[in-house]
């Protein structure tokens, strides 16, 4: 099952996967406000107050995750960026050398 899922995400770019990280990141927080919201406002039992809690606390893991993995794509993306840029400066270093100064000749 973990070798279909990275085979998926091998063919998603990089800022598809971005967005995808994204969205599970902003389902989690409104998930996380809500369960806040639950236990600010209801009056609970203490075991129902635990599950909540623990429930707060396993999402707050999942956000840091979320938050780390797109700390690496963001990285990763910028890389791509740059190499991007490089690639377009050698292309137009040499269709300068080798065409305009043709034209001047």
């Amino acid at each position: 099952m973990a070798k279909l899922k990275d085979k998926r995400r091998e063919k998603m770019s990089v800022a598809t996967e971005i967005d995808r990280l994204e969205e599970r990141r902003a389902r989690c927080r409104d998930n996380l406000e809500r369960a806040e919201f639950k236990s600010r406002k209801e009056e609970l039992s203490d075991q129902d107050k635990q599950y909540l809690e623990d429930e707060m606390t396993i999402i707050n893991e999942r956000v840091l995750k979320l938050d780390k993995e797109l700390k690496t794509l963001r990285g990763e993306n910028r890389k791509n960026m740059l190499l991007s840029v490089a690639l377009l400066v050698v292309g137009a270093f040499f269709y300068y050398v080798f065409f305009y100064n043709e034209v001047d000749s």
